[in-house]
């Protein structure tokens, strides 16, 4: 669902919107605070990178006055890794959680 909603807005408008109403839906689900922030911002940003509507995808075509194809197939291979961390953060959430553990 976020990754759609970020597909369409820009991810402050979605953040200021969606993130008091999915967070306390997360705290009652159990869902840890950190981990439901990070994956609410990492899949926003996703969301911006992705065609076919990506954001950022048409503002980096019209900076460099390229075609659409030719960023979307520059950008393709760095999506498939984010895309295999998204997995590997859904998998492990305590990839997320581990380094604030070590904090306290």
């Amino acid at each position: 669902f976020l990754l759609a909603v970020g597909m369409v807005m820009d991810l402050t408008p979605t953040i200021l919107i969606l993130a008091p109403v999915l967070s306390p839906l997360a705290a009652k689900a159990g869902i840890d605070p950190v981990y439901f922030g990070f994956m609410f911002i990492f899949v926003g940003c996703l969301g911006l990178l992705t065609p076919p509507v990506g954001t950022v995808l048409n503002v980096v075509a019209g900076i460099g006055q390229m075609r659409m194809e030719t960023v979307i197939r520059g950008v393709m291979p760095f999506l498939l890794v984010y895309f295999a961390m998204l997995v590997l953060l859904i998998l492990f959430p305590a990839i997320v959680l581990w380094p604030l553990r070590l904090m306290f």
